[in-house]
């Protein structure tokens, strides 16, 4: 409540007005957000929403543009496509997150050091929760994404899949959805394949450095999780940081 000129108070019942393209984008992420427009229903024809909001094709548009940046609707163009609405759920999270740091890290606008601390920050309480609450299955397919790694050559194509499939699980076994969702984002943004080509060495060490990751959840030991994490950490980011100086270093010298 607020006051009037003489004192008492006054009920406050204004709202701030929006503009047309706002109302529109508000009242479709409302419909998606309450489950009135189900994941994988497609939106009325653009000529038919234009209509029912009294809008110009232009401002409905636009605001398809906006909903569809933030991966609440997607655009699927042909005769039988249209505008369809996304599923909403923890795994959204990670995609936007995704997207939004590597456009960040290609802007130049945040350093690769700070994604690096950030993603180090999550990933040390999410291997000591995992140790913690890690179940058999989970531990079942981390135990099987190291044996193929032992097994993989540097160059296999499969080997960025089974580092992001292992770090993701770790966070997954923590049993908190968004810490996953956060930690497979950063790991993306900051995995050592977008960087360097690995050697057989660092190939080796990797998967040396997983195991002790494996053995410290498999013993329920966050002690033990924390300090081989760190170890994984610390080792992937000399490299990376070490590849990238010599690039700018090359870059530089280049007449």
């Amino acid at each position: 409540m607020k006051q009037d000129r003489s004192g008492k108070a006054s009920k406050v019942i204004g709202r701030k007005v929006l503009r047309p393209r706002q109302q529109v984008e508000e009242t479709i992420r409302e419909a998606i957000l309450s489950n009135e427009l189900q994941p994988g229903e497609m939106l009325p024809p653009e000529a038919e929403l234009a209509r029912q909001f009294n809008v110009s094709r232009t401002t409905l548009r636009e605001a398809l543009r906006t909903l569809t940046s933030q991966h609440l609707i997607t655009k699927v163009p042909g005769a039988r496509g249209g505008n369809f609405v996304q599923s909403v759920d923890y795994r959204l999270l990670g995609a936007v997150m995704s997207e939004s740091v590597e456009n960040l890290l290609a802007l130049g606008t945040v350093e690769f050091d700070e994604v690096a601390d950030a993603r180090q920050l999550l990933e040390v309480p999410s291997v000591q929760l995992a140790a913690v609450n890690r179940g058999e299955e989970e531990l079942k397919r981390l135990q099987e994404i190291v044996e193929r790694q032992k097994t993989a050559s540097v160059d296999d194509p499969e080997i960025p899949e089974l580092d992001r499939a292992f770090h993701t699980l770790i966070a997954r076994a923590a049993g908190n959805r968004v810490l996953a969702s956060l930690v497979e984002a950063l790991h993306h943004a900051t995995e050592p394949v977008h960087y360097l080509e690995l050697s057989p060495e660092v190939g080796r060490e990797t998967v040396l450095q997983h195991q002790r990751i494996l053995r410290a959840i498999e013993q329920q030991d966050p002690a033990a999780g924390e300090e081989a994490i760190i170890e994984h950490l610390t080792y992937l980011r000399k490299h990376i940081t070490t590849h990238q100086a010599a690039e700018r270093d090359g870059a530089s010298s280049t007449p």
